[in-house]
């Protein structure tokens, strides 16, 4: 039964605006005590196909696998995704290895034909788009 529900409510969440991605990512991991990596698989209508947490570290840093995070989007049938991480210190500015990995994951996920449509860094004092740091397509 629980597992049916969670079916129907995936069927009905649409992210295609911002501002839901935002409210849905703070609730979610914005005050995790530890980093967290999340990835949301979205279907052409940007339906939200499966939020997944690829990746936990510690208070500093978790590691972003791009190959792992491409294969498991090509095995959901997703076309695209939305990367997400938190930071446990609540300041959700950028580290060179956040704008590093996602512009690794950028070139990958292309050569795919798979579209990424942010990396969004979430804390408790706010949220940083990193559409801001690297030019997505």
């Amino acid at each position: 039964m629980l597992v049916s529900s969670k079916d129907k409510m995936l069927d009905r969440i649409c992210l295609s605006k911002a501002t839901d991605v935002i409210e849905y990512l703070i609730v979610a991991m914005a005050r995790l005590p530890v980093e967290e990596v999340r990835v949301l698989f979205l279907d052409s209508k940007n339906r939200l196909i499966s939020d997944e947490v690829v990746s936990r570290g510690s208070i500093s840093e978790a590691p972003i696998y791009p190959r792992e995070i491409l294969k498991r989007a090509l095995a959901l049938d997703a076309t695209a995704l939305i990367l997400a991480h938190n930071h446990p210190s609540g300041d959700p500015s950028p580290s060179e290895g956040d704008v590093d990995a996602t512009s690794r994951l950028l070139k990958a996920a292309r050569g795919l034909g798979l579209l990424v449509h942010d990396h969004i860094i979430v804390g408790s004092e706010g949220w940083i788009s990193l559409r801001d740091w690297v030019e997505f397509p």
